[in-house]
């Protein structure tokens, strides 16, 4: 019902022109972190009619891609162990270290593609006499799907291996890159309906960056660039919302309430950003026994997140564009992907791949 209303190119006109005002003089650039934003951007054209003081940066914004390597070769040696592995379909194509889990499929390994961890828990039922392990890889957005069927207590053969990572604690690595510069921030959608815009509040104060919460229309990013001009115009760094058809200041209330209930906090490994303080969501203690990274034995091996030269960890920090790396489009194309940018549909490399007709 919105489509027409957020992509009128009246409207889309009228929003440039203003931009085109309000970044007069200025040079300035907007860091998002989400994958359907960047998907929106390319896909169409945002860039090519916004002035050229407005640069607009790729993020971490990728659940696939910041999914580290040694969750995936964890789960690659459970699959190598006989167990059923359950995941969403993108992640079955991310490399690792040595393999990837559709490499291991095509060994023989059960790994199973599913929309959800239900799904999981349905093929857990049916199979009770085999381990099926549910990859929970995600934000905030996808974390309180697993938490609820936590909550509920799934059969005794079903457990999660945990790559869940909160968005915040990236944006404030971003901050401090040297030479990234960011002047605003397009806060991710999905995400903020979940933590709500307050949750951006502090890093918005204490690093003097304008942030805002954009839908996914072309229009709700045009608009989201406009309210973060303005911002800079008046000299202010708050956490505003343009998507409040769907975003509240708190979030959701019951969703939070989940995830809090299910997961705690620690710190966590990110593809291309390292080990981050207090980035990860892992089950609390009172749901260990469906912790996938207790219930299994793993041999020690030192796992390696980027191959020889992949440049995915720059792309993912914002630091170069797809096509400042030399496999881009060549040895690394979205049906032979070399790196995890190039694999899912949130990947910043397969976005502009694919938007640009290649």
């Amino acid at each position: 019902m919105f489509d027409k209303e957020f992509r009128s190119g009246k409207y889309a006109k009228a929003v440039v022109k203003e931009i085109t005002r309000l970044s007069k003089g200025k040079s300035v650039r907007i860091v998002h972190v989400c994958g359907t934003h960047e998907h929106t951007i390319s896909h169409n054209g945002i860039r090519s009619i916004l002035p050229s003081e407005i640069e607009l940066i790729a993020g971490p914004g990728c659940p696939v891609c910041v999914c580290a390597a040694s969750d995936i070769d964890m789960a690659i040696e459970l699959a190598r162990q006989g167990h059923i592995i359950t995941t969403f379909g993108d992640m079955i194509r991310v490399p690792s270290t040595n393999s990837s889990l559709a490499k291991e499929r095509t060994k023989g390994a059960d790994v199973r593609i599913v929309y959800g961890p239900n799904d999981a828990v349905e093929i857990a039922k049916k199979n009770p006499d085999k381990q099926v392990v549910f990859i929970g890889v995600g934000f905030e957005t996808t974390a309180p799907t697993m938490a609820i069927e936590i909550s509920k207590t799934p059969p005794e053969n079903f457990s999660l291996l945990t790559s869940l990572k909160i968005i915040p604690p990236a944006m404030e690595i971003l901050v401090n890159i040297e030479g990234l510069n960011i002047d605003g921030f397009l806060t991710p959608g999905h995400v903020s309906a979940i933590i709500g815009t307050e949750a951006y509040t502090p890093l918005a104060k204490k690093h003097k960056i304008p942030c805002v919460a954009a839908g996914f229309e072309p229009l709700d990013v045009l608009e989201g660039v406009r309210m973060l001009l303005v911002q800079i115009e008046e000299g202010r760094s708050d956490s505003e919302n343009e998507y409040t058809r769907v975003v509240r200041p708190d979030g959701n209330p019951i969703a939070k309430k989940i995830l809090s209930e299910v997961f705690e906090i620690d710190d966590a490994p990110w593809r291309g950003l390292g080990n981050l303080p207090d980035s990860g969501m892992y089950l609390r203690e009172k749901y260990s026994e469906f912790d996938a990274r207790l219930r299994f034995e793993y041999p020690e091996f030192e796992s390696v997140d980027i191959l020889p030269g992949c440049r995915c960890h720059e792309v993912i920090l914002g630091m170069v564009d797809p096509s400042d790396c030399s496999l881009y489009g060549k040895r690394c194309i979205p049906e032979n992907p070399y790196g995890p940018c190039m694999v899912g549909h949130e990947g910043t490399c397969r976005i502009r791949y694919e938007s640009q007709g290649l």
